[in-house]
């Protein structure tokens, strides 16, 4: 909980967002809230951090203990002051808060999402084939202007690495 003599942030800076971003609990913390409608108990948290600690379901009551404790006595306390949550450690819970969203360009839904570079690497990779099978005399191939075929694929590229671009430089802004 922040309290009047702190600062207000803005907006987080560079250090602040990699410092919460490099400690394993802080990350998973923030995972979990993202996946739980930004609310959790801390509890809640150490049973799920705990778990991914230790590999067992449920975890030791000492990993737990100790997740806990650091959580309510470190981690918590640090995000809070970052307004990143809101932590009320009276009633031991947690909710997301107004700068989370500035960390969700590090946060990635991988199930649902395709790297540009594997697009880029594809379309290099079509335009290489095309390029050989022309040069090779491979029918239906062979009937396409190599420079056609290496001139769409430089565009897509060049398209896909713009895109990428204009996404990180928004979420940098």
């Amino acid at each position: 909980m922040t309290t009047p003599n702190q600062p207000v942030h803005d907006r987080l800076n560079e250090t602040e967002i990699h410092d919460v971003l490099r400690n394993d609990r802080r990350r998973l913390v923030l995972e979990q809230l993202r996946e739980h409608d930004g609310a959790e108990t801390v509890g809640d948290l150490a049973e799920f951090i705990g778990e991914s600690e230790s590999g067992q379901s449920p975890p030791p009551k000492n990993v737990r203990q100790s997740v806990y404790i650091s959580l309510h006595q470190t981690h918590l306390p640090k995000l809070d002051d970052l307004e990143i949550v809101d932590y009320d450690s009276v009633a031991k819970e947690v909710t997301l808060a107004e700068h989370a969203a500035e960390l969700d360009p590090y946060f990635t839904d991988e199930a649902n999402s395709t790297p540009a570079a594997a697009l880029t690497f594809a379309t290099c990779l079509a335009g290489l084939v095309l390029v050989l099978g022309e040069w090779m005399g491979v029918p239906l191939v062979a009937w396409v202007d190599p420079r056609l075929v290496a001139l769409v694929s430089l565009a897509f590229v060049a398209i896909l690495t713009g895109a990428e671009l204009r996404q990180w430089t928004r979420n940098r802004a």
